[in-house]
């Protein structure tokens, strides 16, 4: 009973949350310079028919008390083409394994996503899947019995009681019900609230570009759950922001260690193939890359991306016609890729509110002052 209350109440909260993120400055804002024209929200909303959901759970404060909380976690759904169940094309890639994205044999092997996107917290993936297949179920989506998500997942330990198990179905079926189109809340929401990133606040973030029309005036979009990355690491736009900025040494001259994660999900409506969005996915290591990423040993770097083109072609009862972007013009999507993923990863750090969670452990957010005045020592 209770955890039904707290989701609606968290139901409640959405408006207030929206709002406020509205009001809130995006990297561009602080005069951070990108290359590429974003879409009119400068999100993965950008491409027509995608809705992204997410439920947030912030609740107590102070000790560790596992199951109890402090709790600082959720989820974000991303709905490739709204409810219609219309599967779309698919391609994923792993840049280094240390995480988990489930489903994505099938999309190997099928060519094909069958659902909404789930991003979480790491032990909460059994939950969310779950969930999925039960909401799946109950709306009848794909007209068959049975289904294979695919949830994500990056490690928020650090802040919250991750052990607690405190996701629950309502708040994947909260995450599903109020997915939409339009601007994409930042920062510390959904499955990024509890997120890390070069050791300032983090967690959800998303950015679009929008192609020329002599490159076929597509729209690409990028949303990342960013929970990756030590202090040194950092570049942003190319200035060494994180040594700028360093992180105040820790007690006993303790190692740090890159321990984090990345969840990219890139989205299209230019008209690819499975292996064609399987080289999208791959391009995204280079914009990870921008904003200074090794991909660590211990870090789960794994993305997806998909196209809404097509539509009909996974449901065609005998053959189907598709249109193929040619290899020879993929060139400026795969720019697009890099520009927004980069863009994305920033605009989560920028949206980071600093936050206290489990034993009183808070990580700052990144100061918006200091990050200008790097930015305008080495010129950008």
């Amino acid at each position: 009973m209770k955890s039904i209350i707290a989701a609606l109440l968290s139901a409640a909260l959405v408006p207030s949350i929206a709002a406020a993120q509205s009001a809130k400055p995006r990297a561009r804002d602080l005069g951070v310079p990108f290359e590429g024209t974003p879409g009119r929200l400068n999100a993965i909303t950008d491409v027509a028919g995608v809705e992204v959901g997410l439920t947030t759970i912030i609740r107590g404060e102070g000790k560790l008390e596992v199951g109890k909380g402090p709790v600082r976690t959720g989820v974000t759904a991303v709905l490739p083409r709204g409810r219609t169940g219309d599967p779309v094309m698919a391609g994923w890639f792993s840049l280094n394994g240390n995480g988990e994205m489930t489903g994505t044999t099938w999309v190997e092997e099928s060519g094909f996503l069958e659902g909404p996107i789930f991003v979480t917290n790491t032990h909460s993936v059994g939950t969310v899947h779950q969930a999925a297949i039960e909401w799946a179920a109950k709306n009848d989506t794909n007209q068959q019995s049975w289904s294979l998500p695919i949830v994500a997942e990056t490690w928020d330990g650090t802040l919250n009681d991750i052990n607690g198990f405190h996701v629950r179905p309502e708040h994947v079926f909260q995450a599903i019900d109020t997915a939409r189109g339009g601007q994409v809340a930042e920062g510390n929401v959904g499955g990024g609230t509890g997120m890390i990133c070069f050791q300032f606040k983090c967690g959800t973030g998303t950015s679009s570009r929008r192609l020329s029309d002599q490159a076929g005036g597509y729209t690409v979009g990028v949303l990342v759950q960013a929970n990756f990355g030590l202090r040194p690491q950092l570049l942003v736009a190319g200035a060494p922001v994180g040594r700028e900025i360093p992180r105040p040494p820790r007690a006993g001259g303790a190692e740090d260690l890159e321990r984090g994660s990345i969840i990219i999900v890139v989205a299209t409506d230019a008209p690819l193939l499975p292996h064609q969005l399987k080289r999208l996915a791959r391009r995204a290591s280079m914009g990870l890359a921008r904003t200074g990423s090794t991909a660590g040993n211990g870090s789960g770097d794994i993305f997806i991306a998909f196209s809404t083109a097509n539509a009909g072609a996974a449901t065609a009862e005998d053959t189907a016609t598709v249109r193929m972007l040619a290899n020879d013009r993929m060139n400026a999507v795969f720019n697009a890729v890099v520009q927004a993923t980069e863009e994305a990863v920033i605009n989560a750090l920028v949206a980071g509110e600093t936050m206290r969670g489990i034993d009183d452990v808070e990580v700052p957010a990144i100061p918006h002052d200091q990050l200008r005045a790097v930015l305008k020592k080495y010129g950008r």
